[in-house]
């Protein structure tokens, strides 16, 4: 049988052909539709988005320093300011040998091995083509040094930048505090992208408790870049709009003090170099026209970054404390200077009278005890009354009028003036002191036989020993309170804010505490004459600060013990050592009649008040009535 070939199907193969052509072309329409819709909305839909995107890339946000508040004292003397200096910089990218360079500008002495470790740090966080800080501050000397030797250092710059300056020099540094370089936990405690383009932050006193206030707003510039981020000229319509685009900065507002610089130069001089502290308030707002803390230290060498590890940690390992802010943050036993205050708490509860007498032979007992709680005057002081007592100091009178009122009466009337409580003054680090009682006792000791609270340490708080603390400003502030007859006032630094720009001051009003109010307004004359039968008589413990005043006025000096003397032991300041010796304390108001200004004086080791802290007083206030009838 002969094999046939199959007959081509002519129209099978045209079916099959067409139909291929028309997917073809339906895929091709709808990829074509696809592609022209994605162009749609990256052209139309999605234009302004993608156009921020390319303008950002080519522009970059540099962050502007705003440049920081001024602080004035109460009279206009500028304390801190902002002083244009040279800072010597280095761009890596233009230096081919970065090592030999740093160690080129070693050998010039413009910069030492612990400044060169520090431009490596800040180098980590910048890029190659951005400039950094080798030194925020070169002097007359190093400025001429660097530029003849300019040709040598390739990559080393020269910027004109501001920093803080103190133009008082230590006056007054733990009221002003200082700045200093930002550090990692500063910035954890800060707005990051308000501090973008600053070096330094408030690290202490009003710098830092105003820090908010001083810094400022930030404001940025537009700069044209190139893809590796390198700032390139711009011209024509680009460089109009990125000047149009520029946000100036908001200076920091201006402070206004209620400190009085003369004063405070005057109170740091009359401690002549001793420790100690000297706190001046007016007495009708609150106002703190001095507070002194000595030794001090120059807050300048910290606010451009100037200071070593070595000189700061010579700073904090002093044994004489120069960071330590003594007036705020020390606490000490108030000694006498809380008899006044114990002697209204006895006439308030009517545990004495004014006339009321007591015999002092020296030394009080309590009933059924051996133990002898000793007066300063070994014999005694006599016959004495609560006027008399306050007058000399008869620690036996208050002794005895300490037991008769017991802790709980005396806690009452001591937590009116506010002791035991900061005084919520704007500074930071202020301690809180201590005022003794059953109940913190209780709370302050783990042992069950600590807790009780015992009769003999009812007697020494009586004479301002045994637990009781208080800073100097709070014995200023309780000083005060006496001398306006119960009527208190929150000590403050800052009373008015200053817009730079518009020259407009906005006065914070004094703020007003809860009164101590007493059931006759007669204690607080008894009081008051006691106070100033102190300074005004020849048998008053501060009569000798007060001989040939032109003014009147009421005081009460102090000691307080540094260690206890045994029973037996007679305490004799020649024989121990300095810092073993008494605390010498001494406070005051004048004028008598109409209270002005309440003052205390701390002289650490001093001994005793009246000698030691006693001529400080009278410095001070003559000073300060030379500046009210000058």
């Amino acid at each position: 049988m002969l094999y046939r070939e199959p007959l081509k199907d002519t129209w099978a193969e045209q079916r099959l052909f067409n139909n291929r052509i028309v997917w073809a072309l339906t895929g091709l329409v709808l990829l074509t539709g696809l592609l022209a819709s994605r162009l749609i909305n990256l052209q139309v839909v999605e234009y302004q988005r993608y156009a921020d995107l390319s303008h950002g890339n080519r522009i970059r946000i540099q962050p502007l320093a705003p440049t920081r508040g001024i602080i004035f004292d109460r009279n206009g003397v500028v304390m801190a300011e902002n002083l244009p200096a040279y800072q010597m910089v280095l761009i890596p990218e233009q230096v081919s040998d970065l090592e030999g360079t740093l160690e080129r500008l070693t050998e010039l002495k413009l910069i030492d091995e612990e400044q060169k470790q520090r431009f490596f740090k800040r180098k980590r966080s910048k890029r190659s083509f951005d400039a950094v800080p080798l030194r925020y501050r070169l002097n007359d000397e190093e400025l001429a040094r660097l530029s003849v030797h300019r040709h040598e250092l390739p990559g080393v710059d020269v910027q004109a930048a501001l920093v803080r300056s103190y133009p008082l020099g230590s006056s007054a540094v733990h009221v002003l505090g200082y700045v200093g370089a930002l550090s990692e936990s500063d910035l954890q405690r800060v707005e990051a992208s308000r501090y973008a383009a600053t070096s330094h932050i408030g690290k202490n006193g009003i710098e830092h408790h105003y820090e908010k206030r001083l810094h400022g707003e930030p404001g940025n510039r537009q700069l044209l870049v190139n893809a590796q981020g390198r700032e390139m000229d711009a011209k024509g319509s680009t460089r109009e709009e990125l000047v149009r685009n520029r946000k100036e900065p908001i200076p920091g507002s201006d402070l206004i003090l209620s400190l009085d610089s003369e004063l405070q130069t005057t109170a740091e001089s009359a401690l002549e170099g001793r420790r100690g502290t000297v706190v001046v308030i007016d007495v009708t707002n609150g106002d703190i026209l001095a507070l002194v803390s000595q030794p001090g230290f120059d807050p300048n060498r910290f606010s451009a970054g100037g200071m070593s590890n070595e000189e700061y940690l010579a700073l904090q390992n002093d044994a004489d404390k120069p960071l330590f802010n003594r007036a705020l943050s020390g606490n000490y036993p108030p000694g006498s200077i809380v008899k006044p205050f114990i002697a209204l708490a006895g006439l308030e509860y009517r545990a004495v009278t004014r006339g009321q007498s007591i015999l002092c032979e020296g030394y009080y007992s309590i009933p059924g005890n051996e133990h002898r709680y000793r007066d300063w005057k070994k014999e005694g002081h006599g016959v004495t009354n609560m006027h008399d007592a306050i007058t000399e100091s008869c620690d036996v009178f208050f002794y005895m009028l300490a037991m008769e009122l017991g802790i709980d009466r005396i806690h009452a009337m001591l937590a009116d003036f506010g002791f035991g409580e900061p005084t919520g003054t704007d500074l930071p680090n202020e301690k809180s002191g201590l005022l003794p009682s059953r109940g913190w006792k209780r709370d302050a000791f783990s042992r069950r036989s600590d807790r009780i609270w015992f009769p003999g340490e009812t007697v020494i708080t009586g004479i301002g020993q045994g637990y009781m603390l208080a800073t100097p400003l709070q014995l200023t502030h309780f000083t005060a309170t006496m001398a306006t007859r119960g009527k208190r006032f929150k000590p403050r630094l800052v009373t008015a804010f200053r817009d730079p720009l518009s020259g407009e001051t906005t006065e914070i009003p004094p703020q007003e505490l809860a009164p101590v109010e007493l059931s006759d307004d007669r204690h607080w004359d008894d009081i008051h004459r006691a106070m100033g039968a102190v300074m005004n008589t020849p048998r008053g413990t501060g009569w000798s600060a007060s001989l040939g005043a032109a003014y009147k006025m009421a005081g009460k000096s102090g000691s307080a013990q540094v260690f206890s003397v045994g029973q037996e032991e007679e305490y004799d300041e020649e024989e121990i050592d300095e810092r073993l010796r008494d605390h010498a304390l001494f406070v005051a108001f004048t004028p008598l009649e109409n209270p002005q200004i309440a003052i205390s004086v701390l002289v650490e080791n001093g001994g005793s008040g009246g000698r030691a802290a006693g001529p400080v007083v009278r410095k001070v206030l003559d000073a300060w009535y030379q500046g009210q009838n000058p």
